[in-house]
């Protein structure tokens, strides 16, 4: 049951916070509240309305998108169907670095400057107006009321990333406080670390947790390790984003803290794509976010099939997102949740197209085929696969007392399997592996391009 001062929180404070900012988030999240339940087919009537108004927008104040619609013959974004939007060329990472003034819109006013951690390639910058973050906000915030936690309930966040980081000035600590919400660098996470980290869960006893699945999994980890659970705090549900959340991650978290694992998908660039609710569904933030996949070749796949995740955010006129290749690798769902929500899913999230490695012979394949070679071996703590070539895969690898000499030769002969006999394996032994900058861990870095040849 909600407390008094969770109810204040949401129903009060929050309110007035976003009011005093300009922000119009309590509007949207009650109009995303209803409109979750609209049928498929009215729901992919309003994604045309918007986009409609949105092509007009920025044909009127984007120079860049002015260019590009008429291009693509749709002066003034005059479109009828959603079919419409493949006539647009994609945009991309590198299209955004060189034409960054030229995607501000001339009308926009207070942008805020964001940019990507660059865990995969070199940082994205770019600009959101205050539209943008009222429907991010609120598609978040949907989705943690699906299960049963609000703004002001009792929260931890297991972050790592350099930007939030370095805006926990006074204000920042102060609004934090106001909703009971309290940051854990994701950077250093030693076993001192870890050993405070559980302390302050036990005083926070946070209804929700958020964060990295790689960190929380290893809090997870250890808090098994030193003996006990987390499970008698109260909590109801651990979210996790920024990362592939892999099964055996979801296992540990929700062993330690005897609660579901609630996985998100999206990213500072995208926005919030899709959500998971009880049901299990992926739900796709639909009224926000249309969602196609995409072959090597751009062309647009049917539901159920695997292809990269491009994404048009109907609320960011002040920078426009339209047809923004993410890197990631997904399907959109053929069915609807038994939740009843018409909302679309979005299914086999991969991760990242550089999470997949190629061949020697050209097979390109999921990092998983490498992750299982050496994830159950005896005495592995922690490991890093990185190809840096067809030719050449280097393995770091953190080790106790459990782990034999003999399982190298294991690891070595296990990869050549997989990448082709000839491929060079290098073993090495460490005592930490950094995380990337932004403060996430990947497992699986892949430096060759996952197209076949």
């Amino acid at each position: 049951m909600t407390d008094i001062y969770a109810r204040l929180a949401a129903n009060v404070l929050f309110p007035l916070h976003e009011w005093i900012k300009g922000h119009d988030t309590v509007r949207v999240r009650r109009w995303l509240d209803e409109t979750q339940w609209w049928s498929p087919e009215r729901l992919e009537a309003l994604q045309l309305e918007r986009l409609r108004v949105l092509l007009k927008n920025v044909y009127c104040n984007v120079p860049y998108y002015r260019q590009v619609l008429d291009s693509a013959d749709l002066a003034r974004g005059e479109i009828s169907t959603l079919g419409d939007l493949r006539r647009l060329p994609f945009l991309t990472k590198s299209l955004i670095r060189a034409n960054t003034d030229a995607l501000k819109s001339v009308q926009a006013k207070r942008l805020s400057r964001c940019n990507t951690g660059g865990s995969s390639g070199e940082p994205l910058l770019f600009w959101i107006g205050k539209e943008r973050v009222s429907h991010d906000v609120a598609a978040k915030w949907r989705a943690t009321r699906w299960w049963g936690v609000d703004i002001g309930d009792p929260e931890i966040v297991v972050w790592g990333s350099p930007i939030e980081l370095r805006s926990q000035d006074r204000l920042r600590a102060l609004r934090d406080g106001m909703f009971r919400s309290h940051l854990l660098p994701a950077f250093d996470m030693s076993e001192q670390k870890l050993d405070e980290y559980i302390a302050m869960f036990r005083s926070v006893r946070p209804r929700m947790v958020f964060g990295y699945p790689s960190s929380i999994a290893l809090l997870a980890q250890h808090a098994a390790k030193r003996g006990g659970f987390l499970d008698d705090l109260g909590t109801k549900v651990v979210f996790v984003t920024s990362e592939r959340l892999y099964e055996h991650q979801r296992t540990a978290i929700g062993q330690a803290f005897g609660c579901p694992v609630a996985n998100g998908y999206g990213g500072r660039d995208a926005g919030f794509i899709a959500h998971q609710c009880p049901g299990g569904g992926m739900h796709i933030s639909a009224e926000d976010i249309i969602v196609e996949i995409v072959d090597p070749e751009g062309k647009v796949l049917p539901p159920g099939e695997e292809g990269e995740v491009v994404i048009t955010h109907l609320a960011t006129g002040d920078f426009p997102f339209i047809r923004y290749r993410t890197g990631d690798i997904a399907a959109v769902g053929k069915q609807c949740c038994s939740c009843g929500r018409g909302l679309a899913l979005l299914e086999k999230l991969q991760g990242r197209t550089t999470d997949f490695v190629v061949a020697l012979d050209g097979t390109v394949m999921h990092g998983l085929a490498l992750i299982y070679v050496v994830r159950d071996i005896a005495g592995i703590e922690n490991f890093k696969i990185v190809q840096e070539s067809r030719q050449e895969t280097r393995v770091q690898l953190v080790t106790n007392e459990k782990f034999a000499e003999q399982s190298l030769s294991l690891i070595e002969q296990g990869l050549k399997g997989r990448l082709g006999k000839d491929v060079i394996i290098k073993i090495e032994r460490t005592e930490q592996i950094p995380r990337e900058p932004s403060g996430k861990f990947r497992y699986v870095i892949s430096r060759v391009p996952a197209t076949a040849s």
